[in-house]
Formats: structure tokens, sequence, C-alpha cells
């Protein structure tokens, strides 16, 4: 009997230990470009979730329930910050465990925006995410360099939480790091045949992304994608447009504005749009650098079209 004991403990113990190991970390982030880069650092290990469904904005997104119980069970969750997020702070509150705004992390290269991006400020009075001057610009994984800071955030707490893995996440990051590289690369040579082209965008989403790679919009049509200009910066846009002749507008997937074609009528530009979350790309350990790469091509196409 004692044997047959001694096979059972035996056995049960086994069971557990392997339970423990192959338990893995949960990780949530709130947008999808953290998504991609979580996957890059978790590659072969596990595939992190996103709150955020395509095509929903970061900026006044509606939890649901099941959202709620998301956010507070997971193991590790990471958001940019009540910049960007500002559904989130009040959820965060009932969270016990870890959660890291990114925004805060040490070795970012943030940018604010200037008292002269907007003319128009006053129509957003109601709106949380109104780029007011001096506001931080929270589109901040636009910049590859940044990215790498995330990366290396996400993989110090992955090891931390999961030591048997510990190895695989460096590993991971490093090789992120390593394709970021060869990706600026890559971007900088596609871009270089229209650095200094005019070209307008309807939110100001890029800025990160433009101080990369030497590139800078002519103007914005809207102080926030939710919010619809006025007419008198409708007005003196259109005559901005007619000013630099052929150009390309930018708006941001799924919608494109409503003004958008009376904007532009009449004149020698084409519409187009830049997908800064890339929200239906599949979250693969090379999903970031897809995103990155098709608002390059994206961007050069038009603007070598005209």
């Amino acid at each position: 009997m004692s044997r047959l004991f001694s096979v059972f403990v035996a056995f049960v113990a086994s069971f557990l230990l392997i339970g423990t190991a192959q338990a893995e970390v949960k990780v949530l982030t709130s947008i999808k470009p953290l998504q991609l880069i979580a996957a890059a650092v978790q590659d072969g290990v596990a595939i992190p979730e996103v709150l955020l469904p395509p095509g929903a904005s970061p900026h006044n997104y509606a939890l649901r329930p099941s959202d709620v119980r998301k956010v507070q069970s997971v193991d590790l969750l990471y958001w940019i910050g009540p910049d960007m997020e500002g559904f989130l702070p009040r959820v965060l509150g009932g969270r016990s465990l870890p959660s890291v705004a990114v925004q805060d992390l040490p070795g970012l290269k943030l940018r604010h925006f200037g008292a002269d991006n907007h003319s128009h400020a006053e129509e957003a009075d109601e709106h949380d995410h109104d780029h007011r001057p001096g506001s931080l610009d929270a589109h901040l994984w636009l910049s590859p360099a940044n990215a790498r800071v995330i990366a290396d955030k996400m993989a110090a707490d992955l090891s931390a939480a999961d030591p048997a893995n510990a190895q695989r996440y460096q590993s991971n990051a490093k090789a992120f790091d390593e394709r970021l590289d060869a990706l600026d690369q890559r971007l900088k040579k596609r871009l270089a045949n229209v650095e200094g082209k005019p070209y307008f965008v309807f939110h100001e989403a890029f800025d990160y992304f433009e101080d990369a790679y030497g590139l800078k919009h002519a103007g914005v049509f809207a102080v926030a994608a939710e919010v619809q200009p006025g007419a008198q910066h409708v007005a003196a846009m259109r005559k901005r447009l007619q000013e630099v002749g052929k150009t390309c507008v930018f708006s941001e997937p799924p919608l494109r504005p409503r003004l958008a074609e009376t904007l532009v009528a009449g004149l020698p530009v084409k519409l187009a749009e830049l997908d800064a979350l890339g929200g239906y790309t599949p979250a693969t350990a090379q999903g970031y650098e897809q995103v990155l790469e098709k608002l390059g091509n994206d961007l050069a196409g038009c603007l070598e079209s005209m």
C-alpha cells in the first residue's frame, strides 16, 4: 500500500510540475502596435492579446464587461498611457497585477505638439485627445527607436515572470532589434525620393515616423481623428492645397472623413490612407515591421504617383 501511495504521490507531483512549467504568462496590450511588439518578444512561447478590435479608436473606446474582466485578470498589461487611452485609468485602478504605461519608460524619445500645429484648438474643447500645444504626442510607437525601448522592457518583465523562458525572450528582443536595423535602412532608401515633397494629413498622428525619415506634412485638417474641422479652417486648407498643386491627402482607416471629397474637388490631389495602427496585421514576430513598412510604402507610393 505504501509503495502504491508513493507512486501516486510521485505521479501527482510530476503532473503539477508539468502544469507549472507549461503555464504561460498572459500578456494584454491596449492597441495593436504594442501587441505586435509583444508578439516579437514572445515569439515561440505565447501569443499576446490585444484589447481594442480593428477600427476602434484608442482615444474614446467603450469597454465591454468582458474587456474589464480581461484587463483585471491578465499577468502583464501594456498601454501607451493616459495621453492616448483616456478610457483606461479608471479601470486600471481595480487591477492588482503589473500595468505598464509605456509613455513613462526611460529612454523613449518623446515629442510634444508645438504652438503652431493647430489654429483651431478651440474646436476640441470637449475632447481628451486634443493635441494642445505642449501636450504629449502619444503616437510614440511609430518611432523604431521607441519600439526598441518597449521591446526591451517587455523582455525584462517576461523574463522575471517566466524565468524558464528568459533566454528565449532576450534572444527574441535581440532579433527584433536587428530586424529594426534592417527595416530602418529599407525605409530610408524607400522614402529618400519623396523627402521634401509636400503632403497633407487629416489627423496629426505621424510626426514620430516623419521625424525618423526626414519627412514633414504641409498641413493638418483636423485637430483629432474624431473632430470635424470648422468651415474657416477647411477654407484655409483648401486654399493651401490650391497653392501646393499636385499632392496627396492622407486619411486613416477605417473611415475616410466626410469632407474629404469636397475638400479636394477639382484639385490635382489624390486621396489615400496611412494606417498608424495596423489593426488587421497578424500578431507575428514580424508584424511591427510590416506596419511601418506598409506606412512607408503607402506614403511614398502616393507621392511618387503625383
